[in-house]
């Protein structure tokens, strides 16, 4: 038998055994009627990826990725294609960042210190929704930009930095 929804007037058919419109969202484990996972195991993920990059912060920091014989690879699609992607020299500018050169590391790519407020931003969510802690949340409009533009912006990036005229080639690392 469908309901008339208090709040919208609208009708709707009757909810799934043990589900109902009114309580809102309700996680995986509680519509298959399963314990959810203890708070170690959801909390020792987000822990050990962020140890991960720590200490893949520290290797970046103490070796430079540009000096001859280095330890980190090489862009696959650079090496591919001879074309920058957008992605070129996010590793070189990491280091020039923790050594504190901003100026180096804009030159590796323009896009270092907006990937490293990503990674950490993704991170300090992760860690508070792993504690159950209320996740930081830009306004809407600003996410619902960053997921439409932002992909069109680092693909624009990667086609400009591959033209070989004057103002242009100052984008290559």
């Amino acid at each position: 038998m469908a309901a008339v929804h208090p709040t919208d007037n609208r009708v709707r058919p009757d909810p799934p055994a043990g589900c109902t419109y009114d309580r809102g969202v309700q996680t995986v484990e509680q519509v298959a009627g399963v314990d959810p996972a203890p708070s170690w195991t959801r909390r020792i993920a987000p822990v050990a990826c962020c140890a991960a990059v720590g200490v893949a912060g520290v290797l970046v920091w103490h070796n430079d990725p540009a000096a001859p014989g280095s330890r980190f690879p090489g862009c696959l699609f650079h090496s591919a294609t001879g074309l920058w992607c957008p992605g070129c020299g996010l590793t070189r500018g990491v280091h020039a960042l923790l050594n504190g050169d901003v100026g180096a590391a804009m030159a590796s790519n323009i896009f270092t210190p907006l990937a490293i407020v990503a990674i950490v931003w993704l991170l300090v969510g992760w860690l508070r929704r792993a504690w159950d802690r209320p996740t930081p949340r830009l306004p809407h409009r600003v996410e619902r930009v960053l997921v439409i533009a932002g992909p069109a912006v680092v693909l624009g990036y990667g086609v400009v930095r591959n033209i070989p005229a004057a103002p242009f080639r100052s984008l290559a690392p």
